[in-house]
């Protein structure tokens, strides 16, 4: 999941370069969410 995210940060990253800002943010979005959902199930997996 974590891989995941890094490719939609890297995406977000190409796409602001180019210039298609749209593509960017909304990327950009669905990588935090991984992170943050990867965040979680890392605690609740160290918690149990």
């Amino acid at each position: 999941m974590l891989e995941l995210a890094l490719m939609f940060f890297v995406i977000a990253i190409i796409a602001g370069a180019l210039g298609a800002g749209n593509v960017a943010g909304l990327s950009m979005a669905v990588g935090k969410w991984l992170v943050l959902v990867f965040l979680v199930l890392a605690v609740v997996s160290l918690l149990l």
